[in-house]
């Protein structure tokens, strides 16, 4: 007979585009940090939906907010106002010190809305000659899968066969302060960088001490925007309410989304100052979906719960906890090479090829003992269980990555 997982799997085979590579699991039910498959099966997501979930699943605060909400009033568009989306607005820029905030439906229209009102920017305040500007990226970079966000991207996956791209667009590597200058020294027409505090698809590459800050400094030394896509790694994901905040630095645009709405729903916002989103004037950019009542009522849970539950503090006791254990296994195992991370947004990287399928065979095998997690560019393995992962919890989840290590 067919079991639920098999029909799913089957199904989804059948009628769905193959644009995604799932591991072999058929998830129904979510609480905390478990989930749950199909067949009842219990595991712990080391996920978190790509870190969208770090209030946990399913928390009771934010379906709380989504349910009342949702007999309400979910929808006006932005032909009206709604009694929501100014109190979230008033909330959002306090919550994180801005005059204003954009708000979107996901992370990849959130980068969007920041391009668009970097260009802006670059026109009527900087003066930079019509269609001459340019927005600056690392090399690793990803901040999703439309024209616009792969016109960036140094992934072949991500660019293959989907040409011409975007004009406008520089790269530079990674973490290299001396390439940001003599790129931004040499072309005045450059009006934003836009970076990760930490790349997460690209294997959670971590930067150098002193890396934002330097950004910050030479952003503001040739009058170019600091646009800081915090999608993954803001939101208590990395011990602190941005990552940003490691070194105490204050992007001109920032990048909210997954989290933001703890998983329950789509949901992004871009926050800048006057002098940025006043560029942006009626009917130049907007979203049917963007900033509607449920989003708003949704979004204040979910950030109530960061800070009532103190979960950039925990992530950070956390984070500590799974990295000590990992590098205690590196020296019990030559399977791992490295383990790097913040917070709890962390990787190992196994001791093997991009191209080998080491990473996801371990993944397998960390499924059948009741772990999810996922590879990211080959031989990497992403770690980032929601934030209200206790300590037992986390040790039983060191446990049984140290058990499969070691008997892989």
């Amino acid at each position: 007979m067919e079991t639920a997982t098999q029909r799913a799997i089957a199904l989804e085979e059948q009628y769905g585009a193959h644009n995604y590579h799932p591991l072999p699991v058929v998830l129904s039910r979510g609480q905390g940090v478990y989930l749950y498959d199909a067949e009842g099966q219990e595991y712990l997501d080391f996920l978190s939906a790509y870190s969208a979930v770090n209030q946990g699943h399913c928390h009771p605060k934010i379906i709380e907010a989504l349910t009342q909400q949702a007999q309400k009033l979910t929808l006006t568009s932005r032909a009206f106002y709604s009694d929501q989306l100014g109190e979230c607005e008033k909330y959002l820029c306090e919550y994180f010190g801005y005059d204003k905030v954009l708000m979107m439906n996901s992370g990849v229209e959130g980068g969007e809305t920041a391009l668009k009102l970097t260009r802006k920017w670059a026109y009527k305040v900087k003066g930079i000659a019509a269609n001459q500007a340019k927005t600056l990226y690392a090399s690793g970079n990803f901040w999703g899968r439309t024209l616009a966000a792969i016109s960036a991207s140094t992934d072949p996956d991500s660019t293959n066969d989907y040409g011409p791209f975007l004009p406008g667009y520089l790269i530079i590597p990674y973490n290299d302060l001396q390439a940001l200058e003599q790129t931004l020294a040499s072309d005045p027409t450059i009006a934003g960088f836009m970076v990760e505090p930490i790349q997460g698809e690209a294997g959670v590459v971590v930067p150098d001490e002193g890396y934002l800050r330097g950004v910050r400094e030479l952003c503001t030394k040739y009058n170019v925007l600091f646009i800081a896509d915090e999608v993954q790694t803001g939101l208590a994901r990395t011990g602190k309410r941005l990552a940003c905040d490691h070194e105490q630095v204050r992007p001109d645009i920032l990048i909210l989304g997954k989290a933001l709405s703890g998983g329950v729903y789509p949901v992004s916002c871009v926050l800048a100052d006057d002098e940025i989103m006043l560029t942006i004037r009626p009917g130049e950019h907007g979203s049917t979906y963007g900033g509607n009542p449920l989003a708003c009522a949704v979004s204040m849970a979910a950030l109530d719960v960061l800070r009532e539950e103190k979960l950039a503090e925990n992530a950070e006791n956390m984070g500590q906890l799974f990295r000590s254990r990992m590098q205690a296994l590196i020296q019990k195992s030559d399977l791992i090479t490295l383990v790097r991370g913040k917070g709890l947004l962390n990787a190992i990287v196994i001791n093997d090829t991009e191209e080998s399928g080491t990473a996801w065979e371990l993944c397998l095998k960390l499924k059948e003992n009741g772990l999810l997690a996922k590879p990211t560019h080959g031989n990497k393995i992403r770690f980032a269980p929601p934030l209200v992962i206790t300590q037992a919890q986390m040790q039983k989840a060191c446990d049984v990555i140290e058990r499969v290590v070691l008997s892989f």
